[in-house]
């Protein structure tokens, strides 16, 4: 089983960033794939990034230039640096990770308001 903890939410102005994180309570190379999903007030919850074991990185049309996921495998945290925040980026943020089974954190919030 995989334990995923999301931090790094907040609210921030129009045009501003922010840097989420995820650790993992395993082994984050042993892991399929780990990516970040978004769930807005009213929509379904959608992709927004995933990186595979091998390192391939995947963005949502709507975040590719502005978004950029990396990790560091020594602390099994995966990062999602956000860039010229929108207002329409606001969502729950969560942490997903896919090992067989798959796996979600419980979420943090990112408001991006004036």
């Amino acid at each position: 089983q995989v334990q995923l903890v999301e931090s790094g939410g907040g609210l921030v102005q129009p045009g501003g960033s922010l840097r989420l994180s995820c650790a993992a309570s395993a082994s984050i190379l042993t892991i399929f794939r780990m990516g970040w999903y978004r769930e807005a007030p009213g929509k379904q919850r959608e992709l927004v990034a995933t990186i595979f074991s091998g390192g391939k990185t995947n963005y949502a049309d709507s975040v590719l230039g502005r978004f950029t996921l990396s990790r560091d495998n020594a602390k099994n945290t995966v990062y999602l640096q956000m860039n010229s925040l929108k207002p329409e980026d606001t969502a729950v943020y969560y942490c997903n990770a896919v090992s067989g089974l798959t796996y979600w954190g419980k979420g943090t919030l990112v408001t991006v308001s004036s």
